[in-house]
C-alpha cells in the first residue's frame, strides 16, 4: 500500500475548516475528472458513505468510501475523521485531522494509504507521490474557498 501524509495550516477557525473538507461533492470538483455522489441522506456521521466516480465513459471506476469516525472539532479538542475506501479498484483508508492552534487558525493533516488493484507494489512510491500531488492541490483548493 502506498502511503502520503499532507499537513497544513489555515487562518480559518477548526469549525470551517472542517466543514470544507467534509464537503464531499466538494471533493469531487477539485478532483479531475471526478464527481462524489452521497448516499446516505442527512448530515454526516459515522456511517455516511459516498462514491468518487474518476474518468471518463466507460474508462471510469468507482471509488467508495464510508465514514467511520467521526468527531468533529470541539472547544479543546480537535476534529477526527476516518474514512474506509473498499472499492473493487481502490481500497484503503484516509484520516482528516483538523486542529485548532494558539492564535486562531488551524492545523490540518490528511494521511492516506491505498492500494489500486493491477498496479504492482514496486510502483507505490509513484503512487504515494502521485496522490500526495493530487490531494495537495484539492487540500490547497478547498481550504481557500470563497
Amino acid at each position: 500500500m502506498s502511503r502520503f501524509r499532507l499537513e497544513r495550516s489555515s487562518p480559518l477557525a477548526p469549525e470551517e475548516v472542517w466543514r470544507r473538507l467534509t464537503d464531499w461533492p466538494a471533493h469531487g470538483r477539485q478532483v479531475p475528472l471526478t464527481r462524489t455522489r452521497v448516499l446516505t441522506p442527512g448530515p454526516n456521521a459515522a456511517g455516511t458513505r459516498f462514491t468518487a466516480r474518476t474518468g471518463i465513459g466507460r474508462l471510469s471506476f468507482d471509488d467508495p468510501m464510508e465514514v467511520v469516525r467521526w468527531e468533529p472539532p470541539a472547544a479543546g479538542r480537535p476534529g477526527v475523521c476516518r474514512l474506509a475506501k473498499s472499492g473493487r479498484v481502490v481500497r484503503g483508508w484516509a484520516l482528516v485531522e483538523v486542529t485548532g492552534v494558539p492564535g486562531g487558525g488551524s492545523r490540518v493533516v490528511w494521511t492516506e494509504e491505498l492500494s489500486v488493484r493491477g498496479v504492482p507494489r514496486a510502483f507505490d512510491p509513484v503512487l504515494a507521490t502521485a496522490g500526495g500531488h493530487l490531494f495537495a492541490r484539492a487540500l490547497k483548493n478547498l481550504l481557500n474557498a470563497a
